[in-house]
């Protein structure tokens, strides 16, 4: 988390959904919160190595973004969908390719051996 999202991570109430030991490096995996599935990527050695974002995808409805590839676009990390192979950037859930098109992000960070999401 960088020094802008400080502020706002103050003011969140955070809450565990996993354990590290849970995650699957450069890969997803779905974990329920707050009456939605979200798809928790690991990315070590990144800035930010923990990303939360919808787990449904918008165009197809189905629950399956977790199960996307993650890669690099222009400098963006984003997974591809699996079935549309839309690519939604994981750090605000904008889709490239449709304007029209967003998945919902979660603040994430990962605090001793636990991933906790952040709820306003």
């Amino acid at each position: 988390m960088n020094r802008s999202n400080a502020a706002v991570a103050h003011d969140l109430q955070w809450q565990a959904v996993c354990q590290v030991q849970d995650l699957v490096a450069d890969s997803g995996v779905v974990a329920w919160f707050d009456g939605a599935q979200v798809a928790l990527f690991y990315l070590p050695g990144q800035e930010q190595a923990v990303y939360a974002i919808d787990n449904r995808d918008p165009r197809s409805g189905a629950n399956i973004i977790g199960r996307g590839l993650v890669g690099s676009v222009a400098g963006e990390l984003v997974v591809a969908a699996p079935l549309y192979k839309q690519h939604f950037c994981l750090r605000d859930g904008r889709c490239l390719e449709d304007d029209a098109q967003r998945l919902r992000v979660w603040p994430v960070r990962v605090r001793g051996e636990q991933v906790e999401l952040g709820l306003h």
